[in-house]
């Protein structure tokens, strides 16, 4: 079975301030659709399923409703969607999702999980990339070389990702 879709490698991204706002308007600007060839092996890779098991989130339960994205209040900062990041995990292509700033700008606030019809919990998904990235990259950032006073301005979410973690 062959899907059409757009490679972000092929997406060039254009992005200018409003001229009456303050918020930033990014037009996307797409190359021609590629041909991918789908199968089992593609859409449960080894990543895929190292993702899955993080999380213990069933990423196919995801019917793309939206509700997620529209009610993300991060989603302004992110480079794709949290439903966008759910459906190229579907679809196996987990080294675009793993090169986004998504995962890193979720807040793991849980109100793609209160929205969710289907119950899947998006932070968890998000906290399970977030770890994987870890793994594949490695730690980019040496915590004891960062100033003390750095480190008290940084955002609270590995604080966060760790009670969701030991709380079942």
């Amino acid at each position: 079975m062959y899907r059409n879709h757009f490679r972000s490698s092929e997406t060039r991204s254009i992005c200018r301030e409003h001229p009456h706002t303050t918020k930033r308007q990014c037009v996307l600007e797409r190359g021609e659709p590629m041909r991918t060839r789908l199968s089992a092996a593609v859409v449960k890779n080894e990543l895929v399923r190292r993702i899955e098991d993080y999380s213990g989130q069933n990423l196919l339960a995801c019917y793309q409703c939206g509700k997620c994205a529209a009610g993300c209040p991060s989603a302004f900062a992110m480079d794709m969607l949290p439903s966008q990041v759910i459906r190229l995990l579907q679809l196996g292509q987990v080294d675009e999702v793993l090169h986004s700033e998504t995962p890193w700008f979720c807040a793991s606030c849980q109100t793609c999980y209160s929205r969710c019809p289907k119950g899947l919990d998006l932070s968890r998904v998000m906290e399970a990339l977030r770890e994987v990235i870890l793994q594949e990259h490695g730690d980019q950032i040496s915590i004891n070389a960062l100033p003390i006073e750095e480190l008290a301005q940084f955002p609270q979410q590995l604080y966060i990702g760790s009670f969701r973690k030991f709380t079942v």
